[in-house]
């Protein structure tokens, strides 16, 4: 069976975030920022392509693969709880090439009629991402395909670092708060602000630990995942890149129950209309679980918006 831990072993420095910021200039969104409050501040990036960060590495890996030659026939490949494979597809159609995207028999419904969209063949496999991601392997072999794993390869992670080097032209933080799954996108920012004075903090699902568990481990293993974010919050294991990235910055971890996720969500909701998914929701509960000091300015990352709004009211 394969699993993240048959991912090679990397690590990303700023150097590789400015390298991605070049290849992906002109075709992201510069996401912008909404001032809730004096010491409180939304990076808006659901507001990018296909719903969430993801496009910024989708884009970036497959660029990157097509710089090296490394695109066949076959096109790419990825497993995903949804965004990231959304991700892939879009890029994958933004420079003409297949794209084969294995999810959980339980993925929204939204996020799997938004990858048929895109023009992705899509192979539902298992519950649980680690499932599809198996599934994703074993194609690969036989096609042929470009593998873009879904948050721990060096160009998916440097991708969504861009976001922190935008937050920081644009505003003065103390604080991020970041929600983690497998951890590319905490992983990116905490790479892209490692020589800034900025504390990030990767804020996990209680019923999804799988950063602190590898940080309290010595390094990644596998975790029980479920909850209410599981869709997109949902590895079973952290990164590499992401643990090793948490490890040298000092990363703060926080965890947060699946009612402060909830009501988080509401709240963005009927505070400011923000539409978040789950796992976008959770950075923002991280503030019942990290307590900013006062006159901490602090960012949340809006990572992600493909979720049915039914249940906001």
């Amino acid at each position: 069976m394969i699993t993240e831990a048959d991912v090679p072993a990397a690590d990303i420095t700023p150097a590789d975030i400015t390298a991605a910021r070049r290849r992906i200039e002109g075709r992201i969104r510069r996401t912008p920022l909404f001032e809730a409050a004096p010491e409180l501040v939304f990076k808006l990036e659901y507001l990018q392509h296909t719903g969430s960060f993801k496009a910024r590495g989708a884009l970036n890996n497959v660029l990157a693969a097509q710089e090296r030659g490394d695109l066949g026939p076959a096109g790419v490949i990825a497993a995903s709880g949804g965004n990231a494979g959304l991700a892939v597809a879009w890029a994958a159609a933004q420079i003409g090439v297949p794209a084969e995207i294995h999810v959980p028999a339980n993925a929204p419904a939204v996020k799997v009629k938004r990858l048929q969209a895109l023009g992705a063949t899509v192979v539902q496999t298992g519950t649980e991402y680690s499932h599809a991601l198996t599934a994703s392997a074993e194609r690969a072999a036989q096609t042929g395909a470009f593998v873009c794993h879904a948050y721990d390869q060096p160009e998916m992670v440097a991708g969504a670092g861009t976001i922190a080097l935008e937050l920081v032209e644009d505003t003065t933080v103390d604080t991020v708060l970041v929600a983690v799954g497998g951890g590319g996108l905490v992983g990116g920012i905490a790479a892209a602000l490692a020589d800034t004075p900025v504390r990030v903090v990767g804020v996990e699902p209680v019923a999804a630990p799988s950063l602190r568990t590898a940080l309290g481990r010595g390094g990644p293993v596998d975790v029980e995942v479920g909850g209410y974010a599981a869709d997109s919050l949902g590895a079973r294991r952290a990164g590499r890149i992401a643990y090793a990235v948490a490890e040298r910055t000092g990363m703060v971890s926080a965890l947060v129950e699946d009612a402060a996720i909830r009501e988080a969500r509401q709240r963005l909701w009927d505070e400011w209309r923000i539409v978040a998914e789950p796992g976008a929701a959770a950075a923002y509960a991280g503030l019942t679980a990290y307590r900013p000091e006062p006159g901490e300015r602090v960012a949340v990352i809006v990572c992600g918006a493909n979720t049915d709004p039914s249940d906001l009211v």
